[in-house]
């Protein structure tokens, strides 16, 4: 059982040192140093630029460019919670890009076609609907 050592310092308890048994620290220290061991992440040089040019870019998506840094650092050799740190976003957001880019490569940061009903009018018709309102007078009108 952990057994707490705590100090009133004015007014407040506070914690002073905190024991834990033996075995539970040597557990922590396994799944520490198990759990730190990330794949490291190498780039081919179309693929740095194809990043570096995501990262930079002010017209794309944010996202896309936040995904680009967060793959870029990690491929410097960073772990994820200083990646996460630096670039301001969650542990888990860190490792979730990185292991897709893994898994995928660029193809991987790009957004994934979200679900939902169907498009019930083809871009050709929006198009067609659109040219005939701005350019043909309507009918019996002056206007």
């Amino acid at each position: 059982m952990n057994r707490l050592r705590c100090a009133v310092v004015s007014g407040r308890v506070r914690e002073r040192e905190r024991q834990r048994p033996a075995a539970f620290l040597t557990l922590t220290a396994e799944l520490m140093s198990r759990s730190s061991r990330l794949e490291p992440i190498a780039l081919s040089s179309e693929e740095r630029a194809q990043l570096q040019q995501w990262a930079r870019s002010r017209r794309g998506t944010p996202a896309l460019a936040l995904r680009a840094r967060i793959v870029l650092r990690c491929a410097a050799g960073r772990a994820n919670r200083d990646v996460a740190r630096l670039l301001g976003v969650t542990t888990q957001t860190v490792g979730k890009w990185r292991a897709r880019f893994i898994a995928q490569r660029t193809r991987g940061l790009l957004d994934e076609p979200r679900t939902g009903a169907p498009r019930s009018i083809s871009d050709e018709l929006v198009e067609a609907v659109l040219a005939k309102t701005l350019h043909e007078p309507p009918a019996g009108a002056e206007r």
